[in-house]
This record gives structure tokens, C-alpha cells and sequence, in this order.
């Protein structure tokens, strides 16, 4: 059993983001700070909301009005709220870039395993982009969950009866598709994504058996 993260592993995800808040940024113009300083910031505030606004668009752009009202010490305006809103409109367009090999990957992968996918973030917003990605035929399930912790995987693998020894998460993001998995009992495959999001940096256990690290995604079929 093969279950594939989305955001970053099988479409680029975080780049876009990137983009967005280099372009909020140089918007904001601070009189004082520079994109240096204000970035940790954004890292902050984005940090401690993800209990309460999750991920996503929708999260970014409230943190981005946020990050606005806290540096400039007042609310932002309607105006200021639809330019904001324009930084975004990729996001919120939900286009999707695919990563280099994935759909023959994919394809060929299919023939010889089970395939899952595993992604979280706001239902409607991932379902969106998992339409207009074409990849959604290639997994016998696909999974949306507000969060990837370990006991999301021990209730993933409860539900499919999976033995998990023999299951393999696989994704760009140590946090939640690495550790989380390896702490639920099952092997991962690390594909690192330049681009990964800050909030799901976390060290590698380069001596742990039980994962694989991989280059890039077409590598996997070396191994499975």
C-alpha cells in the first residue's frame, strides 16, 4: 500500500504560496521593517492561527489581513482587503502545476500497488485542486483530513484494515507525512520539495531503516 501526500509531493503547492506573500511583502512597504524582518512575523502569526483557520487560502489570506492589522495597528480596509485578494488569485483560482513525472508515474505504479492519497487542508479547497490535477483515477481512495498527525495514520490504517508494515507514506513534508507516519508504525519515503512550507520543517532520523529517501518522485519507481 502506497498513500501519497498532494500539496507538494504530487503538485507544487508551496512555491505559489511563496509567491503570494513575496508579492504581500513588497505591497505592504513597511516604512521601517524589511522583507527580512517581516517575514518571521507572518511565520508567527500563521503559526499560531493554524488551530484555529487550519490551511489554505482562505488561511493565508486571513493571516495576511492579520500580519496588516498587526503591523500597522488598525483594521485593514475594504480596499486594502481586495488588493490582498488579488495577490491571491492563483491560490484562490486553485490552478494546479503538476511536479515532473507524476502522472506516468503514477500510471505505472498502479499496476503493481495500492494506491491512496492523503492530503490536508480545507475539504472543498483540496477537492478542487484534486479535480484539476486529472490525478484522482489513479488512487482507490482519497482521504481529506483537517490534519496528519499520528493518530490520523492510526485511524486511516484502522479503517482500511492496512497492515502497516507493509504500508508506505510517502510526501515532502518531515512534520506531518515523515514522523507522523514512522510514529503510527508505518515506512515512509521522503522526496524533499525545495519549497516545503517552514511550519513543516522538522529533522530526519538519518539512521531510521524505515525511511527512504528519494531524490525525486520518478525514483520511486526503483524501489516499488
Amino acid at each position: 500500500m502506497l498513500i501519497f501526500d498532494a500539496d507538494d509531493t504530487l503538485w507544487e503547492n508551496n512555491v505559489l504560496f511563496e509567491r503570494v506573500i513575496d508579492d504581500f511583502l513588497d505591497w505592504l512597504a513597511h516604512p521601517t521593517m524589511d522583507k527580512a524582518q517581516l517575514r518571521p512575523i507572518l511565520d508567527d502569526i500563521e503559526r499560531a492561527n493554524i488551530v484555529t483557520v487550519g490551511y489554505g487560502s482562505k488561511a493565508l489570506l486571513h493571516n495576511l489581513r492579520e500580519t496588516f492589522s498587526h503591523l500597522y495597528e488598525r483594521e485593514v480596509s475594504a480596499e486594502e482587503s481586495r488588493q490582498i485578494e488579488e495577490l491571491a488569485v492563483t491560490l484562490i483560482d486553485h490552478r494546479v502545476e503538476l511536479i515532473e513525472g507524476v502522472p506516468d508515474t503514477l500510471t505505472e505504479l498502479s499496476t503493481r500497488h495500492h494506491l491512496l492519497m492523503l492530503t490536508k487542508g480545507d475539504t472543498d479547497e483540496q477537492q478542487r485542486k484534486i479535480d484539476h490535477s486529472g490525478l484522482a483515477h489513479h488512487f482507490q481512495s482519497i482521504h481529506i483530513v483537517a490534519e496528519k498527525d499520528p493518530d490520523t495514520y492510526r485511524q486511516l490504517a484502522k479503517e482500511l484494515s492496512l497492515d502497516v508494515g507493509n504500508t508506505w507514506m510517502i510526501g515532502n513534508s518531515p512534520k506531518s507525512d515523515i514522523l507522523s507516519s514512522r510514529a503510527a508504525g508505518m515506512n515512509a519515503v521522503f522526496i524533499p520539495n525545495v519549497h516545503t512550507w517552514v511550519l513543516e520543517e522538522d529533522e530526519l532520523d538519518p539512521a531510521d531503516e524505515g525511511v527512504l529517501h528519494l531524490e525525486r518522485f520518478t525514483d520511486l519507481l526503483k524501489h516499488f
